[in-house]
């Protein structure tokens, strides 16, 4: 067994602020509350639940309606995301891998009579016993049969300045839970100050912002764009209703039930597909990694992934089944768009 040899103190990758799941405890349908109460409660992770107004009362930064419920559980908090990924990479460079960046794959395909998998890039061609796909908003581009499983989303994401008699009141100091919140129509999520000057806050899944092809994203951040985050500030935190300090545009690769899609390609055993995560994949970015090596080494995994493998039951997966196993490795050219159903 090899020992990776780098190490990053915990502190510099994962700060604790506890996190808030909360939505109207009567909604109906899908409640994120509800939901999140389950999961803590059948792996019996720490947690309370508490009502809006005693959520205020705890987190001065937030401002829930009375009929809201929450579930705070104390152990959540951010990954610093970029520090994670660099930790990543020189954890797997000591370990004797090698990185090609920045470097564009175009094609791939399998020598039906070796098994040999040809890469094929920009700037040459790689020949390997196994590959691993994750190549997020560009797995469409790759893997073209994951159009009618798959949208690529536009994502906008804002900091707003805060202003409150206690100026810890939205940092990471425990005053400021990072948090998903529900309200009748729309899926909020946040951060405290954390990096930037400004609380975070994005909305999952926006209507109408389905980009064709990752070349074509807008990245402008609009009046519109900026109001749309506005108003749930205004509505929920009221204390950072004030100056957008920073905002971006990223891409969300999702599923129509919002699941991962790990799994071997039907076709060819030696390729591993990761595709997917919905908008909420990077904090299991670990054990996604675990399952992955899994799945290149031994064609198995310990981890229970049934519901995230391919599977024709699944919604827009049938189309995509078929094709996968009819023609295998994709060598065509990129969409230029998705099917009008999606």
């Amino acid at each position: 067994m090899m020992l990776c040899t780098f190490r990053l103190p915990l502190q510099d990758l994962l700060c604790i602020t506890g996190s808030i799941d909360t939505a109207r405890g009567d909604l109906q349908g899908y409640n994120g509350f509800k939901k999140s109460l389950q999961s803590a409660q059948e792996h019996n992770l720490e947690h309370e639940i508490l009502t809006g107004d005693e959520v205020n009362a705890r987190f001065p930064g937030y401002s829930l309606p009375s009929d809201f419920m929450a579930v705070y559980q104390p152990e959540g908090g951010i990954l610093a995301s970029e520090l994670c990924i660099a930790a990543h990479i020189k954890a797997a460079q000591s370990l004797g891998a090698h990185f090609h960046a920045p470097e564009k794959v175009e094609a791939w395909k399998v020598d039906d009579a070796t098994g040999i998998v040809t890469i094929f890039t920009d700037q040459g061609q790689y020949t390997a016993r196994k590959l691993v796909l994750t190549a997020g908003s560009w797995m469409p581009d790759i893997m073209p049969e994951l159009q009618s499983a798959v949208v690529v989303e536009r994502q906008v994401i804002g900091w707003f300045s805060v202003k409150h008699p206690d100026p810890d009141c939205c940092t990471p100091s425990g005053k400021f839970p990072v948090f998903l919140l529900q309200d009748e129509t729309d899926y909020w999520y946040g951060f405290p100050q954390f990096g930037y000057n400004g609380l975070k806050i994005g909305k999952f899944h926006r209507g109408n912002n389905i980009v064709a092809h990752p070349k074509d994203l807008d990245r402008t951040v609009s009046l519109d764009d900026e109001q749309m985050m506005r108003g749930a500030i205004s509505k929920f935190f009221p204390v950072a209703n004030h100056e957008m300090t920073k905002a971006a545009v990223c891409m969300f690769t999702t599923t129509q039930d919002s699941h991962f899609i790990v799994d071997l390609h039907p076709k060819h055993k030696q390729v591993v597909v990761c595709s997917a995560c919905s908008g909420h994949g990077y904090k299991f970015c670990s054990v996604m990694g675990e399952i992955l090596a899994d799945l290149a080494l031994t064609g198995k995994t310990q981890h229970d992934i049934d519901f995230i493998r391919f599977n024709d039951a699944r919604p827009g997966q049938k189309d995509m089944m078929h094709s996968l196993q009819q023609r295998g490795a994709p060598v065509k050219p990129p969409p230029t768009s998705f099917p009008s159903k999606l």
